[in-house]
């Protein structure tokens, strides 16, 4: 399902003495299948455009278009329970939201509120929770006797039971240790790649934008200001430095390391990974 954004702009609390503008001109293609990290620092506007993808948040001006719904500024929209059930979001710390007596109800409730009977959201429960790696024998307990990185993984099968073709992730390892956030990254772009997602990742984590997405767009001052792959983001990080942003890991090193051998690699490598394999095939690599 694609999505596309034209000339979006919100006011929250518009019309009153508190209006304040989130976001203007902003202008985003998702085809089907992509993999779209959104960076930008904070107060930039990222999670005021994600809100917009499945209509939690409708536009003061401009059109959202959500596979075959369009969502027209000024035009009030009924029964959008169908783009919500398309469009999945994890929020930060999706498990916050758990609030059922059983593992099997929360992830339940989603399903059976947008119709489904319930022997079928039980099945539909056993099949999400075996992707987010927990196994059946969790469903009859409380989600408040597991680990928090268990009940993180709880409130994403939630979402995911409801077999979105979009999901959206608002910095979803916010809290984990380094471990913990691969692990779940690692998850998201496993069913990304197996179940054709597209994907839309909020994230302050250069590393994840350049490990993960296919395309990157740039918030700054509530507008977009500049999109491309990973590689051709990364590869001018003096203008990433001028948006308050940073840029991958493996990216800063190779800056200093080009700088101290007097030789360039050629083109940037976005892994630290792929950046051990480029030194060592170059000159460089044979003079350590």
């Amino acid at each position: 399902m694609d999505i596309s954004l034209k000339k979006i702009e919100f006011r929250y609390q518009a019309g009153t003495p508190f209006e304040r503008l989130a976001i203007h001109d902003v202008s985003l293609d998702i085809p089907q299948g992509t993999y779209l990290a959104i960076i930008g620092h904070t107060g930039s506007g990222k999670s005021t455009v994600l809100q917009h993808l499945n209509a939690l948040l409708q536009p003061t001006s401009g059109t959202v278009k959500i596979g075959e719904r369009e969502i027209v500024a000024g035009k009030k929209e009924k029964n959008l329970k169908d783009v919500r059930q398309k469009v999945g979001i994890v929020f930060q710390f999706p498990e916050h939201q758990l609030f059922e007596e059983t593992v099997e109800k929360d992830i339940c409730f989603g399903p059976m509120n947008f119709g489904v009977s319930e022997a079928e959201a039980r099945r539909m429960a056993r099949a999400a929770l075996s992707q987010v790696g927990l196994h059946e024998e969790v469903l009859q307990k409380s989600p408040f006797e597991l680990s928090g990185g268990q009940m993180r993984r709880v409130a994403i099968a939630g979402v995911l039971a409801m077999e979105p073709n979009v999901l959206v992730l608002d910095e979803p390892t916010a809290g984990l240790d380094p471990r913990g956030r691969k692990e779940i990254m690692d998850m998201f772009y496993k069913l990304h790649k197996t179940r054709g997602l597209s994907t839309v990742l909020v994230t302050h984590s250069m590393e994840d934008a350049a490990r993960y997405a296919d395309q990157i767009a740039i918030m700054h001052q509530g507008r977009a200001v500049k999109s491309g792959t990973p590689k051709e983001i990364f590869s001018n990080p003096d203008e990433l430095v001028e948006l308050g942003l940073d840029v991958p890991e493996s990216v800063r090193f190779q800056l200093k390391w080009e700088r101290q051998m007097g030789i360039k690699l050629g083109e940037t490598y976005l892994t630290i990974e792929k950046l051990a394999e480029a030194i060592a095939r170059s000159e460089g690599g044979n003079r350590i």
